[in-house]
């Protein structure tokens, strides 16, 4: 049985104009693949706990996976490991990814389990698979409106892309303080972008 992971990382929660698409895409996917799970973590509402120096040591010490201090980590990675399809909803904060999702980040980002270092650099250890994300912004900071750097969507990309994960579509929805008519319009952009993808197409065979 395949399953989506979905993490949702506004303090809005699942209300947050992303988190609302992201679940609308899982959805299309259920649609698609009738026995498809869905598994949600609200990165904001349920944080993780803090980084600690045990953890810190475990990896430098290429600590066995089984290690109290790597239990977050440990857990964090099999679920991702587990899941045939991942759907990050998340907000730009600062011009990047928000604590929540970067803390995710961190405990999931690990040498000699998620990576390998080698002499070309840090290469995935993990499956690829089918990646959707979701990012809401208050301002514009792609096309002519932008008037703020985005270093939210190069760093995720290598983020991803150093454990494994490449192919993916980033979905941006901008603009958002100008109000409920304008939100409405980015939404509707967004599920025409949505509507082109061949893994949510109605019909036909998954790539």
């Amino acid at each position: 049985m395949q399953r989506i992971l979905l993490l949702h990382c506004s303090p809005h929660g699942r209300q947050s104009r992303a988190s609302v698409l992201a679940r609308e895409l899982a959805g299309r996917l259920r649609r698609r693949h009738s026995e498809v799970q869905l598994l949600e973590r609200d990165l904001a509402h349920e944080p993780l706990p803090a980084l600690t120096g045990d953890y810190a040591a475990a990896l430098v010490a290429r600590a066995p996976n089984d290690d109290p201090a790597l239990k977050v980590s440990e857990a964090l990675i099999q679920e991702l490991e587990s899941s045939d399809y991942l759907v990050i909803a998340t907000p730009m904060h600062n011009f990047s990814v928000p604590a929540a999702l970067k803390l995710w980040i961190d405990y999931v980002l690990r040498i000699g389990r998620s990576f390998a270092a080698t002499d070309v650099g840090k290469v995935g250890l993990l499956a690829d698979r089918p990646t959707f994300v979701v990012v809401s912004s208050g301002g514009y900071y792609r096309g002519e409106q932008a008037r703020q750097p985005d270093f939210l969507t190069a760093y995720l990309r290598h983020v991803l892309s150093t454990i494994g994960i490449h192919d993916l579509e980033f979905i941006h929805l901008q603009g958002l303080v100008r109000g409920q008519q304008h939100a409405e319009a980015v939404l509707a952009q967004a599920r025409e972008q949505l509507d082109c993808n061949p893994y949510l197409v109605s019909s036909g065979v998954q790539p």
